[in-house]
């Protein structure tokens, strides 16, 4: 038993960076994601990458379109497709609330970054966002300057 339970300890996390500069997060949740095969495996691995990805809603459906899954390399020929749309497991009360927050005051849905959780499941963790001004994003470098600076007059 305790062999299968450090299986799942991997700390995969990938992250997308860019969007924390470019959007201001207003609330966030973390949906499971349909995956075919080999995905999984791939995403074990670190092979996965969510930087160009978006979420839409489709019906009563939530779906990533952009999300680049590398082929596994162990994989049969019939492996998957690099970029798909996939399908992402959420409550219907969260997808209701995603749809009217993006129809009425213009947010969007951003996917933050993938992880692996303690059951072993790929989940990706979406955030309702706002898209930053260009004086936010100038706030933000003049911040993190300020405190590398700080950082550095403490060491």
């Amino acid at each position: 038993m305790s062999k299968d339970k450090g299986r799942f300890q991997q700390n995969i996390q990938i992250k997308n960076r860019k969007a924390s500069y470019e959007y201001e997060f207003v609330e966030k949740f973390d949906a499971g994601i349909i995956l075919k095969g080999s995905e999984i495996k791939s995403i074990r691995e670190g092979k996965a990458s969510v930087q160009e990805a978006y979420c839409f809603i489709k019906g009563d459906e939530v779906f990533v379109k952009g999300m680049n899954i590398s082929p596994y390399a162990q994989a049969s020929f019939n492996g998957h497709e690099m970029a798909r749309d996939r399908k992402l497991l959420l409550k219907k009360k969260e997808i209701e609330k995603l749809r009217t927050k993006t129809e009425e005051k213009g947010l969007t849905i951003v996917p933050i970054r993938i992880f692996i959780n303690n059951r072993g499941y790929a989940k990706l963790e979406i955030a309702l966002a706002k898209g930053k001004k260009l004086f936010d994003k100038r706030e933000n470098i003049k911040k993190k300057d300020q405190d590398r600076e700080l950082k550095k007059l403490r060491i």
